[in-house]
């Protein structure tokens, strides 16, 4: 194999004895300068809001290059590529690189044999449809939370990484916060006695469709936007916004695109109830449903219960065992007895993973091929929680779950809701 055609990948897989003669120390090149051998190529798919705070922390590590970005609005995609230029030009002194090409649509992005992995922070409806068609153009993955829209899409999701052996990491980048690292390291090493029930603080499920339509603007693709779903909606500011809007796009409260706040937030603080529980690879067998506002029982195999209580205040998780309490929301964490938040532990304590950069996790699992912190497996797992209990608030009665199999035991109604039509161009 020649130096020309050593490309990434094959320059990973040549092993350190090659690697030590073909890589050029940072300091021979100068100051702020890095080889290429020494990052990770990136393509954003997806330029909305969430985008800049994504672009920024991966170009913060130092070890990626963003070199082409895709969006279905012109005017985000332009403003995405003309931020990241401005990044390389302020940090790097690298005036001249052109950072991003600017893609519509996002299947000419995953074409390019330069492009190592992808930033998927598209709305919900199409992570599924973007994630699988990623792995198959052999491409790692890192997707913004909730993993899926439906149960069924995230399950073709862990099949098309497994089968086509990529990297995937889910953006619950809670999962790398000290706060939840320790409440996890807490609850997992017994230092609360048995778990008895875990209390999740987010919102409900999706609302009905109330959106009117208005003019869509210049530069953006409704078709394209639309893309899987089989349901038409019109444009509506709220669901794709200008770039100077001030407030988060609705599209997430809508069951069309969404799963309300029992996926928005919820894939956080359900992500970490399952975490705590060591369930990463499993969930609830059982749902039981009272009436509307006064919550969700989630009924687990060990006898433990996840308790969907919606209330005033920060979104949070609260674990309750016999010897103890663990409460822990964002920059917050409370013991009982209070001494218990100052116990120590090490890195692999209890069995726990520990990360503090959720986006170094990610490259570095790259480069290793190990598993990152948050597994395509564990986001789909912490998804399917969130989207069997908008299932049952849907249907308005308590449910049985098969967390093996992954269907509802004996109700073949609740199992047509674990998936949804799709356009035949988009099927996964």
């Amino acid at each position: 194999m020649t130096t020309e055609r050593l490309n990434r990948r094959n320059f990973l897989k040549a092993g350190a004895v090659i690697s030590s003669f073909m890589i050029v120390p940072r300091h021979v090149l100068g100051r702020g300068y890095q080889a290429p051998s020494d990052l990770i190529s990136l393509g954003f798919i997806g330029c909305g809001r969430q985008s800049g705070g994504l672009r920024n922390r991966f170009l913060d590590t130092r070890e990626t290059r963003i070199i082409a970005a895709s969006d279905v609005y012109g005017v985000k995609l332009d403003t995405f590529v003309n931020a990241t230029n401005k990044w390389y030009s302020e940090k790097l002194g690298q005036g001249d690189y052109k950072a991003a090409t600017g893609i519509k649509d996002f299947r000419q992005l995953l074409d390019r044999k330069d492009i190592d992995a992808v930033v998927i922070a598209s709305p919900d409806h199409w992570h599924a449809a973007m994630s699988v068609r990623a792995a198959e153009a052999g491409k790692d993955i890192y997707c913004e939370k909730p993993l899926s829209l439906t149960v069924r899409e995230g399950r073709a999701m862990v099949n098309a990484t497994r089968k086509h052996n990529r990297v995937f990491q889910t953006g619950s980048m809670q999962r790398s916060a000290p706060e939840f690292t320790k409440a996890v390291q807490l609850v997992r090493s017994g230092a609360i006695g048995t778990v008895k029930k875990v209390y999740v603080n987010v919102g409900g499920p999706p609302k009905v469709w109330d959106l009117q339509g208005e003019t869509r603007p210049d530069g953006l693709d409704w078709t394209l936007w639309m893309g899987p779903n089989t349901v038409e909606r019109p444009y509506n500011n709220e669901l794709a916004p200008a770039m100077d809007a001030t407030f988060w796009p609705k599209w997430r409260d809508y069951a069309e695109f969404g799963g309300g706040g029992m996926t928005d937030w919820g894939a956080h603080m359900f992500d970490i109830a399952q975490w705590g529980l060591n369930m990463d690879a499993s969930g609830p067998t059982g749902l039981v449903y009272s009436e509307p506002g006064k919550g969700l029982v989630y009924k687990y195999a060990n006898g433990v219960e996840v308790v969907h209580r919606p209330m005033e205040g920060k979104q949070h998780c609260h674990f309750v065992g016999t010897d103890g309490e663990v409460f822990v929301a964002r920059g917050e964490l409370k013991t009982t007895p209070e001494t218990l938040k100052d116990k120590a532990f090490n890195a692999g304590d209890a069995g726990v993973y520990v990360s503090t950069n959720h986006y170094k996790d990610f490259l570095n699992a790259i480069r290793t091929r190990k598993p990152p912190i948050c597994d395509v497996e564990t986001g789909h797992r912490t998804a399917t929680v969130c989207n069997i209990g908008n299932i049952a608030y849907n249907l308005g009665r308590s449910l049985r779950w098969d967390p093996v199999k992954e269907t509802f035991t004996g109700d073949k109604n609740a199992d047509k809701l674990l998936g949804r039509p799709m356009r035949k161009e988009w099927k996964v």
